[in-house]
């Protein structure tokens, strides 16, 4: 079940645990049923060379290798359709390599 974030019309902040189609519970502080949900903050999903390539955060040597060997390519494809081929093999040159 989702964790919520409310704030009632007092002023009071506290947190809920409940289903999504529930009613909002009242302040635990005061009682007042008139309580707004918050929006804190949103879920982050990482994707490419940002995203953990282990489980947990953690990642073994041999991991971080084999990621970083399949992002490069598409990180290389990307600049050259964008900056050209003699640029990126100028200014970007260890793109070059076979990380194997």
């Amino acid at each position: 079940m989702p964790l919520y974030d409310y704030r009632c019309a007092q002023q009071h902040t506290f947190e809920a645990r409940h289903g999504f189609n529930a009613p909002h519970p009242p302040c635990p502080i005061c009682g007042t049923t008139e309580v707004t949900r918050q929006i804190t903050t949103a879920p982050a999903q990482l994707h490419g060379m940002s995203a953990n390539a282990g489980r947990g955060g953690t990642a073994t040597h041999e991991e971080l290798k084999n990621k970083w060997a399949e992002e490069t390519p598409k990180l290389r494809e990307q600049l050259v359709s964008k900056l050209g081929e003699e640029t990126v093999n100028r200014t970007l040159p260890t793109l070059n390599k076979s990380y194997d």
